[in-house]
């Protein structure tokens, strides 16, 4: 199972418009992703509900992985690989404008 760290760049963490953002480009990988901070179990990180309710502030570290690659079907490491490196840069650069 592949496994990314990023760290929250957005100044209010994953609220409202990064959140809605980080969910959409989530749910357009197809991939079943969950995203976790230390403390915490990991949700959904199709789910914008889950994503706001876990409180990913600022600066925190976060990791992303593919929730089960028995549920992929014809999706490849590699693309997993991919789309996680895509969220990973997606969560460090939403502070950058």
């Amino acid at each position: 199972m592949p496994v990314h760290k990023a760290v929250v760049s957005a100044a209010i963490g994953l609220h409202a418009r990064p959140a809605a953002e980080f969910v959409r480009a989530v749910t357009a990988t197809g991939l079943p992703i969950t995203i976790r901070k230390a403390g915490i179990q990991g949700v959904d990180a199709r789910s914008l509900l889950e994503v706001m309710t876990a409180d990913f502030a600022f600066g925190c570290e976060v990791e992303l992985s593919v929730a089960d690659d028995a549920l992929i079907g014809l999706k490849s490491i590699e693309d997993n690989e991919e789309a996680l490196l895509m969220l990973v840069a997606l969560l460090e650069s939403q502070g950058a404008a």
